[in-house]
């Protein structure tokens, strides 16, 4: 009988109606919180403004690689670069015995011959068209076949830059260096050897690969975003690979989602200390999401959907307040949220069905 008559107050509480105090507020008696089980927990508000450890891969801008290739059919002779070794403009990559450019360049000294002779009787025919002695239909067949002739050595001369040779190898060519077979290729840029495709002795055909080029900085890295993360990442903010004290910026948000792991690819250009970052590296980023005000990690029990907003009790003087937040992120076991709440405030997270039931009407007066 004891037994009984010590419960009386705590049945007593359990079934006391809870008072509504305006549209968020909620009167109960500490008797009323321990009789419907609620618990609180304080807010610790984690690091504001950024997305962490996101999954990246670095890799290389496409129009900063390129690849070169043989121009014609060809012996390789020499490959004078190795894989990862860095070049300079200009700097010799690879020599190659090719007939076909003897043949090139033998086309190309016919052209000139045959343009210097058609200069000669272009101002032979002007002279004497000039002294009336010869008739206009005839100068105008003379200038119309030097016009063909230094579009056809326009032409042979463009081969022979294609086939590899400098400008300064074509005027020699043309003031009477012999014809030759070797093909050399030069580096168009600075850059790195990312991989060579071809070897001493191999032939090739016209256009088949030998190195690939690389210019290495800036780098992209190629981000793993949560979808559910999407709303808060804009082009421009700002990305860090701490591990690495590289940074960069959001370039491109991919359209897409990869069906197996709902992510979005974020394409970030990273400017500032590329050097320490490798082409194929995975590694963990951090996207800044901007100043929106702290954001706190609770418990998904903590929530409570009324009317379409999130809530979460808040404890107060009299009792619980329901503040409305904004669900950044929510998983099974946690929900990241954003609001007007401040550290070290207690939060409910049992007995929150207890609570919204009172909020909305049932059991309360």
């Amino acid at each position: 009988m004891t037994r009984i008559l010590n419960c009386a107050p705590l049945v007593a509480a359990l079934f006391a109606p809870i008072t509504v105090l305006g549209a968020d507020a909620l009167k109960i008696s500490p008797g009323q919180i321990a009789a419907l089980g609620v618990e609180t927990v304080a807010l610790e508000a984690r690091r504001t403004g950024e997305i962490q450890g996101l999954p990246a891969h670095v890799v290389v801008p496409n129009h900063q690689m390129q690849v070169v290739s043989t121009p014609l059919p060809a012996l390789v002779e020499r490959v004078l670069v190795s894989t990862q070794q860095p070049v300079r403009k200009g700097q010799l990559l690879a020599r190659l015995q090719s007939p076909g450019l003897a043949e090139l360049q033998h086309t190309f000294l016919q052209a000139s011959t045959q343009l210097g002779l058609a200069r000669a009787n272009l101002e032979r025919d002007e002279r004497l068209h000039a002294e009336g002695i010869i008739a206009e239909s005839r100068l105008l067949a003379t200038r119309s076949r030097h016009t063909e002739v230094s579009v056809d050595l326009a032409e042979r001369t463009q081969a022979l830059r294609a086939a590899g040779m400098s400008d300064d190898a074509i005027a020699r060519l043309r003031a009477g260096q012999r014809v030759g077979t070797a093909i050399e290729l030069s580096a168009p840029f600075d850059g790195v050897v990312l991989e060579q495709m071809a070897f001493a002795g191999q032939r090739l055909e016209a256009a088949s690969p030998i190195l690939k080029l690389a210019r290495l900085e800036p780098l992209w890295l190629e981000i793993q975003l949560p979808i559910a993360r999407l709303a808060e990442v804009r082009e421009g903010a700002e990305v860090s690979v701490p591990t690495q004290q590289a940074s960069g910026r959001v370039i491109a948000i991919g359209r897409s989602v990869v069906a197996s792991n709902q992510t979005v690819m974020i394409r970030a250009e990273m400017a500032r200390n590329a050097a320490q970052l490798r082409p194929g590296q995975f590694v963990e980023a951090s996207i800044a999401v901007g100043d929106e005000g702290a954001r706190w990690t609770v418990p998904s029990s903590a929530l409570a959907r009324v009317g379409g907003r999130a809530l979460v009790f808040v404890r107060s003087a009299e009792g619980f307040r329901a503040q409305q937040v904004r669900v950044v992120n929510e998983t099974a076991a946690h929900a990241e949220i954003a609001g007007d709440l401040r550290a070290g405030e207690q939060i409910a997270v049992k007995g929150v069905a207890a609570l919204k039931a009172a909020l909305i009407g049932i059991g309360a007066q």
